[in-house]
């Protein structure tokens, strides 16, 4: 990893979470919202990494954290799914400034459906897609891997190679060619930073295109092996058994340091991490602040 390729500092704050935390006046609900402030050679970047399902609940609790909407100098969307795009329109009204490059996949707005237990669009909701942003972002859609700023890196899409992680958890479709058929999720990704002289610090929404691939996938991009910490969602909340433990035992075998994790990660998930990881697992919570 080269120095001038790499931040001296991150600190995170969880703006909304699944969980509240303990004895808070903070706001939980389902879906993520992280606060990154990269601080590079030259100046502080802001990264808003993505926006909850809901501006409401993001919004009253930046204003009890103290932390103004006006700070953000970027936004970064991890995938469609409503609850980590649903706020997009109303943070971006409340940040105000106009062309505010909002960065994803190409196809975030696609039609993306649940089946079960009946029919219901999951994607971006309405009123957080075009036309609607035009007054507010510049969306800049990109599959591929690319430099947000000297030492973060968007993944792109990424290489699913590990065996276990193969097939999504969820059963889910979009339209094509008049049909419904299955979504592979392809728009699912992370940021990479590149910690001066500690490794990579990880950032994902889901994980839907699989943690170890993630992982994997940042180490190739970077060159990097020494993974500082993994943050985020890792979407075991609907696996089986078999995957949970292998995924736990990946992580532990790749040399993750720390590792926190929250809102999809589910309860079995969590123990099982917590197993292998012991004092090196912290459970997200809105609210709470991580400097690395």
């Amino acid at each position: 990893m080269q120095e001038n390729n790499s931040v001296s500092r991150i600190a995170i704050t969880v703006l909304a979470e699944d969980y509240a935390g303990y004895d808070s006046p903070l706001l939980g609900t389902h879906g993520i919202s992280l606060l990154l402030q990269i601080y590079g050679p030259k100046q502080t970047t802001n990264i808003l990494f993505d926006v909850s399902q809901s501006s409401e609940t993001v919004l009253h609790n930046m204003k009890i954290l103290d932390i103004s909407p006006r700070c953000v100098d970027l936004v970064f969307l991890s995938h469609c799914h409503y609850d980590h795009t649903g706020g997009l329109y109303g943070m971006l009204k409340a940040i105000g400034k106009a062309d505010i490059p909002v960065i994803a996949h190409s196809t975030l707005f696609r039609p993306h459906y649940f089946t079960e237990p009946a029919l219901k669009h999951v994607g971006v909701p309405r009123g957080s897609a075009p036309p609607e942003l035009d007054q507010f972002a510049r969306l800049v859609l990109l599959d591929r891997p690319f430099s947000l700023m000297p030492g973060v890196i968007s993944t792109g899409e990424v290489k699913r190679a590990v065996e276990f992680e193969k097939n999504l958890t969820l059963r889910l479709l979009t339209e094509e060619n008049g049909a419904l058929v299955p979504d592979e999720m392809k728009d699912d990704l992370s940021l990479i930073i590149e910690l001066e002289d500690q490794g990579l610090v990880i950032v994902t929404g889901c994980s839907h295109a699989g943690i170890v691939n993630i992982v994997n996938h940042s180490i190739e991009l970077t060159g990097e092996k020494r993974i500082q910490a993994v943050i985020g969602g890792l979407h075991l909340v609907d696996a089986d058994e078999d995957r949970i433990e292998k995924t736990a035992k990946a992580l532990y075998d790749l040399d993750v340091k720390t590792l926190y994790v929250g809102h999809c990660t589910g309860l079995r998930g969590e123990a099982s991490l917590l197993s292998q990881f012991k004092d090196r697992l912290f459970k997200l919570h809105s609210g709470m602040r991580i400097e690395l």
